[in-house]
């Protein structure tokens, strides 16, 4: 009795944060040829210090001003913004919207989302354990971010908003934020290798740690919203960079596995293990429509990750990612570099720097069941003019068009 009691008090309240979290307004109208433009950008708009956001967007923030102007250029009709952090009252997101997206930004026209969908995630929420095993619990600063379920300096840190011109079908929002890591069948136990058998060692999170360790780093939504193509399922995350570790490599087994999530999510068989917060158990509809959004911190075949990571979504057999999207401004910018890059460069959706330099990382991954018909990563080419806009975060917009005549 206990139990079901616990389980549905957690419905109620994930059901009152959806409904609190929307927009209410009416979804403008479209020709039944004209395609669906979802997309995803990661908008770097956080803050080290608590309601920082909030205070830089009320003073006016030139890189706001940039990602409404990428946004305003690119017009997409349901986007997921990564990194953006976010605050219960929904404070951020709505002078985002009033004074940013309201507003022509670089020559750009107003852009108005009638719905939106703005929820807590594990970033600086602290998890009372030792996670990175230096001793404490907790502590300041970076001490204390090591030490919350998913890194951050204040809960909410990095957080995700999903901004949608559609109607948002808030009460059949799923949530895996507090899923465990250890319910993960043939999950990635991060070890610790020894000195006589590099290839083994003791697991790197004590038994008592790695029974409560969330896997989701910030969180996992999956978001049905009513378009004109029907009810289309935005599985939303941002996992964590599979760096800042030591050798028993704990970031990128966690990046691995929170995109197995999803993987898992859409396979076939029943998934009696694969519970959301309000525990609601069991994967996708097979015939369900979706995009997965979101920078996953996973390139296909260069950088940091573990090996075959994003290649458990871009080979998945529900997943359509031919063709994948392109620029002319990456090839450009990896060229600068010169980095040595197995992949193709015209897909990479970040620039981090000489040293990292370009990467594919971030992806709108459509359903098969879904025509895709267009797609495009925002990074211009050096010389147009709306590269001027195009540096408002080290990521870059990312778009399909779907359905549509």
């Amino acid at each position: 009795m206990r139990t079901s009691l616990t389980l549905l008090a957690t419905a109620l309240l994930a059901l009152t944060a959806c409904v609190r979290v929307q927009v209410h307004g009416d979804p403008a109208a479209l020709a039944a040829d004209t395609p669906v433009r979802i997309a995803t950008y990661n908008t770097s708009l956080y803050d080290d210090a608590d309601q920082g956001l909030i205070r830089r967007l009320e003073a006016g923030d030139d890189g706001a001003r940039k990602i409404a102007a990428v946004l305003q250029r690119v017009r997409p009709d349901v986007v997921l913004l990564n990194e953006f952090d976010y605050d219960a009252d929904g404070r951020a997101a709505e002078l985002f919207q009033r004074r940013y997206l309201d507003v022509p930004q670089h020559g750009g026209e107003p852009l108005r989302y009638a719905y939106r969908y703005y929820a807590p995630v594990n970033t600086g929420v602290p998890s009372g354990l030792d996670l990175d095993r230096d001793g404490r619990v907790g502590g300041e600063g970076r001490a204390r971010g090591n030490d919350a379920w998913g890194y951050g300096l204040h809960p909410g840190q990095y957080g995700m908003l999903l901004l949608s011109r559609y109607p948002i079908d808030a009460a059949q929002v799923r949530s895996f934020q507090q899923f465990k890591w250890s319910a993960l069948p043939g999950a990635r136990v991060p070890r610790a290798p020894s000195k006589q058998d590099p290839a083994s060692g003791a697991a790197w999170y004590p038994p008592a740690v790695w029974s409560q360790l969330r896997l989701s780093s910030k969180s996992h939504w999956d978001v049905p919203v009513r378009t004109p193509l029907g009810v289309v399922h935005m599985l939303v995350s941002h996992p964590t960079p599979p760096v800042f570790d030591g050798p028993e490599d704990r970031n990128g087994a966690r990046n691995h596995d929170e995109i197995r999530l999803w993987a898992e999510y859409l396979s076939a068989g029943e998934r009696p293990w694969l519970c959301d917060d309000a525990g609601r158990c069991g994967g996708l509809a097979a015939d369900a429509a979706f995009v997965i959004l979101g920078d996953m911190n996973a390139d296909p075949v260069d950088g940091d990750g573990a090996p075959g990571a994003i290649a458990q979504l871009l080979q998945h057999p529900r997943v359509n990612d031919a063709p994948a999207p392109r620029s002319a401004g990456a090839p450009q910018r990896a060229a600068d570099y010169g980095l040595p890059r197995r992949g193709d460069t015209a897909t990479h959706t970040g620039d981090f720097g000489p040293k990292a330099g370009t990467l594919r990382l971030d992806y709108v991954l459509p359903s098969r069941n879904l025509r895709l018909r267009d797609s495009g990563v925002f990074w211009p080419a050096r010389e147009s003019a709306d590269a001027a806009i195009a540096d408002g975060s080290d990521h870059h917009l990312v778009w399909v068009d779907l359905g549509g005549g």
